[in-house]
């Protein structure tokens, strides 16, 4: 970097004192005057540089620097792409963790006009756990996580996330908290590939502007390749090596819910928000997500909560369950509890009359 600086400075300077009054020279005019705009444009030139430097000097890029979620994994080969095994940290979710909520939910009603799509709904997620949220069709599943996502306001109540008040943030800022999701019905860039889509997820942790982004050189070359390699283990993770160039919209169903996947998780998030993320799906599809799910919360301890119709699913890989009907929550607890609850029984399967 030192080099680098003394290089600009010696060519700025250069430009200043020579280039110029020679310019002035040749085309007949004040060599002198030629000479005192040489400096003034060399030392402007000069300027821009050091603020260039000094903005972008690796101790400063965060981007550079923060360990990312998969941190724990076996590097990348140089050849990106060429796979190598994958290693985590295993944290685990233990009971002394019940008491720390990572999300509190309190008491929200979301109302359109005369349709109340969530009732005084209260619930919290606890740090390290995966939570599911069932209920039949028009319950109220997506619009309680498009509130704590911010696409959707509640007219009351309030949304705290790891002791924060995020109830009137805008959802970018909700993300660069550490709140990413998939949805229901895929949002992915379907021109773009599968790495296109996962890099454009890493904009929040990106430090380059338009002007370094056209250099393209030193700290932001190195920007660059630090975010190339978070989502080559992404990719490696999610076995989407052979996609990874492929236009998304020539992917079959259950790939571009697995790019989705992939996404969310390159903003690396504290709290992955998953709508029906195994919908649609055939008995594969939902076993390879469902894997996939198990090793981000037991490898990494992420919090997880995910909406999602298979039952038998539901009860195998989650904690804790909360049922919503009609906008309203009817029950919160274990799969066991939830299995024997009434009032789950009666929103799923009715009662006679």
């Amino acid at each position: 970097m030192l080099q680098f600086l003394l290089i600009w400075i010696v060519v700025g300077g250069a430009i200043g004192l020579l280039v110029t009054p020679t310019v002035f020279k040749n085309m007949g005019l004040n060599p002198r005057e030629g000479q005192r705009i040489g400096l003034l444009v060399g030392a402007i030139g000069n300027i821009i540089g050091l603020l260039w430097l000094w903005a972008w000097v690796p101790r400063l890029n965060p981007a550079l620097e923060s360990p990312g979620m998969f941190a724990g994994f076996k590097p990348v080969s140089q050849h990106l792409g060429v796979g190598a095994d994958i290693q985590f940290p295993l944290p685990h979710f233990r009971e002394e963790s019940e008491e720390r909520a990572k999300l509190h939910v309190s008491e929200i009603s979301l109302n359109f006009g005369g349709i109340k799509a969530l009732q005084n709904v209260d619930f919290s997620v606890k740090q390290g756990e995966i939570l599911a949220v069932i209920g039949p069709n028009g319950a109220g599943k997506t619009s309680l996580i498009n509130s704590i996502n911010g696409f959707y306001k509640p007219q009351v109540g309030r949304i705290i996330f790891d002791g924060r008040d995020i109830t009137k943030l805008p959802p970018y800022r909700r993300a660069q908290l550490g709140i990413s999701r998939t949805f229901q019905n895929i949002a992915l860039y379907t021109n773009m590939t599968a790495l296109d889509n996962l890099m454009a997820a890493r904009h929040i942790h990106m430090r380059s502007n338009m002007l370094t982004g056209a250099i393209f050189y030193g700290p932001t070359r190195n920007e660059e390749i630090a975010h190339r390699h978070r989502v080559e283990e992404i990719i490696e993770f999610l076995e989407m090596e052979n996609v990874r160039k492929t236009i998304v919209g020539n992917l079959s169903y259950g790939l571009r819910k697995r790019v989705e996947l992939g996404r969310a998780l390159a903003l690396e998030p504290s709290l992955l928000l998953l709508d029906e993320p195994m919908a649609g799906m055939n008995v594969e599809e939902k076993e390879d997500m469902a894997r996939f799910i198990l090793d981000i919360h037991e490898r990494q301890g992420m919090t997880i909560m995910l909406i999602e119709h298979d039952i038998g699913l539901v009860m195998d890989i989650s904690h804790r369950i909360v049922a919503l009907d009609f906008g309203q929550k009817i029950a919160e607890g274990t799969p066991d509890e939830i299995r024997r609850d009434e009032a789950v029984v009666r929103a799923y399967l009715g009662q006679d009359d």
